[in-house]
């Protein structure tokens, strides 16, 4: 109910760019938002629900299209913003390849990846509600034989998957060392091919090394709160 009456505030406040004085004193969620009249915090709200409750495809052949997220904020969807300016940095499009998403969330960035070029995708989630929306978001696209949900924990996926990848999408709870013995299980397993591209999402404040099992840091960049560093061999 909660999330429902803050989907329609923040449309309304979208479509008619009011203040953040009409928002009801709700719950705890009241202890969670800043009141500002300043121009700047308020546009900072309302990019939160557009984050939260209006995600979309940024571009490509299912560009525009919107992706569903959980309520509740279970999953850290990436802002439309900052996918943008991932797939800028390592793209923007791309002629075929293999994604690997081991932290899919609502499998946001996996789609984007496909509506640019790539040819197929494997995402991993162990999470139930959260696979529900990734099997939503999928059926969204029509074209569902691109993709391949593995509905378990990353570290037993990373012994189950074969072939290589070309690109491979991290983001995990535990940044730094979940990242390290990612990269150091892909590279043991020979998953990686030879021009692969590993784009890792983390907060500003985790500083990643800059060599991991024979992969150097190409590209790294700040975006608000997070921090996208890309590596490759």
């Amino acid at each position: 109910m909660l999330c429902n009456q803050l989907k329609i505030i923040a449309k309304n406040c979208i479509e008619k760019s009011s203040c953040l004085n009409c928002i009801p004193k709700v719950g705890q969620q009241k202890k969670q938002l800043t009141y500002s009249y300043h121009r700047r915090k308020t546009d900072t709200f309302f990019r939160y629900f557009v984050i939260i409750f209006f995600m979309r495809v940024v571009a490509g052949k299912y560009g525009g299209r919107p992706l569903k997220t959980l309520e509740g904020k279970t999953t850290r969807p990436t802002t439309d913003k900052v996918k943008g300016a991932i797939f800028n940095m390592i793209g923007p499009y791309f002629d075929g390849g293999r994604v690997l998403d081991l932290y899919a969330g609502s499998g946001s960035l996996a789609i984007e990846a496909i509506s640019r070029g790539m040819a197929s995708a494997v995402l991993v989630e162990k999470d139930r509600r959260v696979q529900t929306i990734i099997s939503q978001n999928i059926i969204m696209t029509k074209e569902k034989e691109r993709f391949e949900l593995l509905k378990m924990e990353s570290n037993r996926a990373l012994e189950l998957v074969t072939g290589q990848f070309d690109l491979v999408l991290l983001d995990p709870p535990y940044a730094k060392e979940q990242i390290v013995a990612d990269i150091e299980k892909l590279v043991e397993r020979e998953l990686l091919s030879d021009d692969v591209l590993v784009v890792c999402e983390t907060d500003k404040s985790v500083d990643l090394p800059e060599e991991i099992a024979g992969l150097g840091i190409w590209k790294q960049k700040i975006y608000g709160i997070s921090k996208v560093t890309v590596y490759v061999r």
